[in-house]
């Protein structure tokens, strides 16, 4: 049985959320976003408080329905929160004339190549650069926002010798030492 389907969701005020058989949609101060509920999933919403169930199954079918539960309850927190708050993600850029200048619904970078890469942001994403070597990419879809991290950070992932590239700000990269004479 999942540990996190049994744990109920609070609805914050200013928050909305429609059931409609399969589908539920969250709408809150930043906009509106919806998702599909697995059809072995039964969400009951009383109170201000979401619950997460399985419809009857099979007994060889119970284990894979309650990850389901589970699934859709993590789902459905990270949408309220996208609705009330956001997600973010900030990337580092570590190396000599490593640079990036956000231009609109563009990112402008340096990445030591012989040409500026343009990194275009897809609809809903958004990116700011506090300083040349700090980005910030901030959301409502938590999916989309750690995707376009990845993908800026794909452009020069860190190396482990000098640990020049583009990083998360958190992320610990292992440090080689350089081969000895």
């Amino acid at each position: 049985m999942s540990r996190v389907a049994k744990e109920p969701i609070e609805i914050p005020a200013g928050v909305e959320v429609s059931l409609n058989d399969s589908a539920m949609a969250v709408k809150g101060k930043l906009g509106q976003m919806q998702m599909v509920v697995h059809s072995s999933v039964v969400v009951t919403a009383a109170d201000n408080v979401l619950t997460f169930t399985i419809a009857k199954v099979e007994k060889k079918e119970e284990k894979k329905a309650w990850a389901q539960a589970g699934t859709a309850r993590a789902n459905t927190a990270n949408l309220i929160k996208g609705v009330t708050e956001g997600w973010e993600k900030k990337l580092t850029l570590i190396g000599v004339g490593y640079r990036a200048k956000s231009a609109g619904k563009a990112l402008d970078l340096t990445l030591g190549f012989s040409h500026p890469v343009k990194y275009n942001l897809p609809e809903g994403v958004t990116a700011e650069t506090p300083s040349q070597t700090e980005i910030v990419v901030k959301g409502m879809d938590k999916q989309k926002v750690g995707q376009v991290a990845a993908e800026i950070r794909a452009y020069r992932p860190p190396e482990p010798y000098k640990g020049k590239g583009v990083r998360y700000t958190d992320e610990h990269v292992v440090r080689k030492e350089a081969k000895k004479k």
